[in-house]
């Protein structure tokens, strides 16, 4: 029995979009064996020649940036200036890989017994890509630009919610000069995506995995890949905390705080959104910050002034409300928002909390969407304390006056990243990747361009 047509909708209207026929296990198959096929002659091409490849997809993605941002806000609702944003970010990313990968990847002679020894890095084979909805561009591109530098093929099992984006990413770099089943889009229905997944990762001609999404997801993936004896990389939730210090500057972290959590609609595992303050501004702190958070524009994700949209799908819109509303009875204080917007149900307020304790669930848990909690904190251990009191630790960020202060204070946060009177962010050029519920593994940086290699040693006696 065919699968029903998986189905795109614009969370900002409700209307769908398109409607895309589901892959059979047959279809898949065949794209897998193409995938792998082609991952012996991409190998085979000088990594000048991929770069050239690479550069190319940065000159497209700039040249059809308009038409690409679009189809992100019309799919999950991303204000159209992030969008631009992100794509521009894709094109950078693919050109910092194109300049830096062939320096990193090179063979590095190494002293040792035998007349000659070396460590060379090569391609593992075929990498499956799980990816998210919330910066559909970025995400995949993070994860393609140093994976196909390095000679593997790749398959991308993108979100259905974000079908299009998916389908013109594997456009863009079949355009570019990429071989054509290099990098492949497999269009799964929702309920076949466990079992689907499952059968490739286990299939011999997958090298590797790498899932960026829930901690559900990826629990699932990782026991799939471990069954499969495999290497996998997960980036899964976050709880970043916003340390703020007593002698810090509200004049500037006000209006970083707001930048830090609100990005994306709230929607971003790297988002601040525990903020901790110290007692003698917390409450200045709430009341400002709630203040700026009042005042964002709300409104057509297609516009250009609005800074918060939809959320990207109405049942992720309900979720949050229900954290917000649990928090709020078991004694948290709105000071702004706390409710849905009328117009429409993936619409959600942007939104913050004070008065919180941890086992309320905007500390506890996740919060994917824009709602800020804050607390009070009275010494430095205490601020430590309750930045480590959740399962995750992707990011974190410490604002002082006291450069040394915050380092010390940051140092004792278990994250991925620590960023110092800067909010948190991805950037090409640094690793990224999380510990604890985080998961494991990094992206980006050097340690993204030889994530998906054999890193080999080679000795001549």
């Amino acid at each position: 029995m065919a699968a029903d047509p998986i189905t795109t909708i614009n969370p900002a209207t409700g209307e769908p979009l398109a409607s895309y026929d589901p892959m059979t296990p047959e279809v898949i198959d065949d794209i897998l064996e193409r995938t792998a096929s082609a991952q012996v002659q991409w190998a085979a091409v000088p990594i000048e020649q991929r770069a050239v490849i690479l550069r190319g997809t940065a000159s497209l993605l700039r040249a059809r940036a308009d038409e690409l941002a679009a189809l992100a806000t019309a799919e999950m609702g991303k204000p159209i200036t992030e969008a631009l944003a992100e794509v521009e970010k894709c094109a950078w990313v693919c050109e910092y890989y194109a300049d830096t990968s062939p320096v990193v990847l090179a063979d590095r002679e190494v002293v040792a017994s035998g007349t000659r020894s070396w460590v060379t890095h090569e391609p593992l084979g075929v990498v499956l890509a799980i990816m998210p909805w919330n910066f559909p561009f970025w995400q995949v591109f993070r994860f393609a630009a140093p994976t196909l530098m390095a000679g593997n093929s790749a398959l991308l099992k993108h979100s259905p919610n974000v079908t299009g984006t998916a389908l013109a990413i594997e456009q863009v770099l079949r355009d570019a000069g990429l071989p054509a089943d290099a990098f492949r889009t497999l269009v799964v229905a929702e309920p076949d995506v466990p079992k689907t997944v499952d059968r490739i990762i286990s299939d011999d001609r997958v090298a590797a995995v790498t899932l960026t999404g829930s901690n559900r997801a990826g629990s699932a993936v990782a026991a799939s890949a471990g069954r499969a004896a495999k290497k996998s990389l997960l980036e899964l939730g976050g709880s970043d905390p916003f340390v703020v210090l007593e002698d810090a500057h509200l004049d500037t972290v006000v209006p970083k705080a707001v930048a830090g959590r609100f990005l994306n609609t709230g929607q971003s595992c790297l988002c601040a959104k525990r903020f901790i303050v110290h007692d003698s501004l917390v409450d200045e702190f709430a009341r400002r910050f709630a203040d700026a958070v009042a005042e964002l524009e709300i409104g057509d994700p297609a516009s250009e002034s609005t800074r918060i949209g939809p959320m990207a799908r109405a049942d992720l819109a309900e979720q949050l409300a229900r954290q917000v509303e649990d928090s709020v009875a078991l004694g948290a204080k709105v000071l702004t928002g706390g409710h849905h917007l009328d117009n429409g149900p993936a619409w959600y307020a942007p939104t913050v909390l004070s008065a919180v304790s941890l086992d309320m669930p905007v500390m506890a848990e996740e919060t994917f969407g824009p709602a800020a909690a804050v607390i009070g904190f009275g010494t430095d251990d205490e601020a430590v304390e309750l930045a480590n009191a959740t399962p995750y630790g992707l990011g974190a960020s410490v604002w002082s006056a006291d450069t040394a202060r915050a380092l010390a204070v940051g140092r004792r946060i278990a994250s991925g990243a620590l960023f110092i009177n800067a909010t948190t962010a991805s950037d090409p050029r640094l690793p990224f990747g999380g510990v604890k519920q985080s998961g494991y593994g990094r992206e980006l940086g050097e340690a993204g361009a030889v994530e998906f290699t054999n890193v080999r040693t080679v000795l001549i006696g």
